[in-house]
């Protein structure tokens, strides 16, 4: 009952701190672990909330990591794999390096193994975490995609560094970083194959689902069930739900305007209180850290302060390196193409779910029953580094990107939207002249028509509808069941002509979905 209290609690706190966050331009996530850590030190409560470390990223990871990659596409993965292949691997591997060393210089008693282990605990950014605190930055969609990116798969290289860490940690062996890098490939190349199949299976089953509540049920189910089924046999899970992500989003078909507004909506509140829930458990599972701790928390901190220097400056370097590399690129979709974008993408380093799970799933001993190595101090290191890299950025970012200037480079993106709207309207145009060479429609429906289908580019990009347009109406009336019909049409052509659009390398998902959802939400109102 109590584990019940708090979630209903956590739930009801992200509602009303979601509208808090709006108001005062903080994310809100960030003031989640802040109650959180708040709540956990308030006297007569529990020590400690019983929820297994081993549930948490099965249980909050799946449909957080779900949602996020739905909001991109393959085509921009394929544009992006330099800077996924530099980011989720090359830049882990470094920081988890870095980590290590600086661990094996400070800690007492901490083994190489350890000290790597708590390297790969702290070294991915969090792909919730950056996704919640980032996205509602006003900040160019070229670098939010970059820590998109990145975040969908960082996790994937860490977590196969940490499980064979701690596995030799535990065996008193060695970490063969050939066998390493084998393991890694294989496990990321079987969750591809497994999310493609999952995806086929669940395409099958949705194709025969005529109800929209049921094919929407069954997208909350798919994450769950494709993450457990690649982590029963040693493979990624976090590749297996983007892979089932990206499949899923890919193959939408113009005609499910209605399903794609539903799934829209079940979704967004899906991830409010998911989001809200994990955040608020960061912050309670803090007390815990505390009281491991005793009386040796001031050394430790001083410890983490030094490994959180070392992590945030790592991170800081790699980006001004990328930088000098891509400044000069005839690339304009690459980042970070300013000084000032470099600033803003080494501030993005924020840790959260991975770190805390990692951390608190340490053993308590070895094989031989010796007590893990430094396995206290390891705890604290890694969640001081996820509070600082969580709170620091959030609640810092907007008044960076303000005082950067980089909210001005987000107004220029916006033509992004505006292609994708004139696209729509063209292929509705053409669509419109073909019916009426079929079609013999009264000289003034023919007028509305027109005027209408002339108008949807700036509907599309959210302008509200005219005066004299909503005076028309009565004239529109007259040959309704046929201007209907014709509307349906463009309109179907319309969004035929976006999905295309977001399929392809040089156009913006996030875009291309807000046009789709006007669209979507016309097709349904004519309906």
């Amino acid at each position: 009952m109590q584990i019940l209290l708090l979630v209903v609690g956590l739930m009801l706190a992200a509602v009303l701190l979601g509208g808090v966050g709006d108001r005062l331009h903080l994310p809100w996530p960030a003031l989640m672990v802040v109650l959180g850590v708040a709540v956990a030190f308030v006297p007569g409560l529990p020590d400690r909330f019983a929820l297994e470390p081993d549930l948490i990223l099965p249980l909050f990871l799946p449909p957080l990591l779900f949602a996020a990659a739905q909001r991109t596409s393959w085509a921009l993965f394929r544009a992006r794999w330099r800077s996924i292949a530099l980011l989720a691997v090359a830049l882990v591997a470094v920081t988890i390096a870095a980590v290590a060393g600086t661990a094996l210089a400070l800690v007492p008693g901490i083994s190489v193994t350890a000290a790597i282990a708590l390297g790969a605990m702290v070294a991915p950014p969090d792909p919730v975490a950056v996704e919640a605190v980032a996205a509602p930055v006003k900040m160019p969609r070229r670098l939010l995609t970059v820590l998109q990116s990145e975040g969908l798969f960082n996790d994937a290289t860490a977590l196969v560094v940490f499980q064979a860490a701690v596995m030799a940690t535990v065996q008193r062996g060695d970490l063969s970083v050939p066998a390493l890098g084998l393991r890694f490939v294989a496990g990321a190349a079987a969750a591809v194959v497994i999310g493609w199949v999952v995806a086929r299976l669940a395409r099958l089953i949705m194709n025969r689902v005529t109800d929209t509540t049921g094919r929407s049920a069954l997208t909350l189910v798919l994450p769950f069930a494709v993450y457990l089924a690649a982590e029963e046999v040693h493979a990624s899970g976090v590749v297996a739900v983007v892979v089932v992500a990206l499949e899923l989003r890919s193959e939408g078909a113009p005609d499910e305007a209605a399903e794609r507004l539903v799934q829209r909506s079940f979704w967004d509140v899906v991830e409010l209180l998911v989001t809200g829930v994990a955040f608020g458990l960061i912050g309670l599972d803090l007390r815990q850290v505390v009281d491991v701790a005793g009386a040796d928390l001031w050394r430790m901190l001083g410890h983490a302060a030094v490994v959180c220097a070392v992590v945030i400056g790592v991170r800081a370097v790699w980006m001004a390196g990328a930088w000098l590399l891509v400044r000069r690129s005839s690339d304009p979709a690459r980042a970070p193409r300013k000084g000032r974008e470099a600033v803003v993408l080494g501030w993005c380093g924020m840790r959260g779910l991975a770190t805390l799970a990692l951390a608190l799933s340490l053993p308590l001993t070895t094989s031989d029953g010796a007590p893990f190595p430094a396995r206290d101090e390891l705890l604290v290191i890694a969640c001081v580094v996820l509070v600082v890299t969580l709170l620091l950025p959030g609640f810092t970012l907007p008044l960076l990107v303000r005082v950067l200037g980089v909210a001005e480079d987000a107004d220029a993106e916006h033509a992004a939207e505006r292609t994708v709207a004139r696209r729509a309207q063209k292929a509705a145009l053409a669509r419109l002249a073909e019916e009426e060479r079929h079609v013999d429609l009264p000289d003034e429906v023919e007028a509305v028509l027109h005027d209408r289908i002339a108008r949807l580019e700036g509907l599309l990009r959210g302008e509200p509808a005219s005066e004299e347009e909503r005076d028309r109406v009565e004239t529109w009336r007259k040959g309704r069941a046929t201007a209907q019909r014709i509307q349906a049409l463009t309109l179907a052509a319309a969004r035929e002509e976006v999905l295309m659009a977001r399929r392809e390398p040089g156009i913006d998902p996030e875009a291309a979905d807000r046009v789709l959802r006007r669209l979507d939400l016309r097709t349904v109102l004519l309906d």
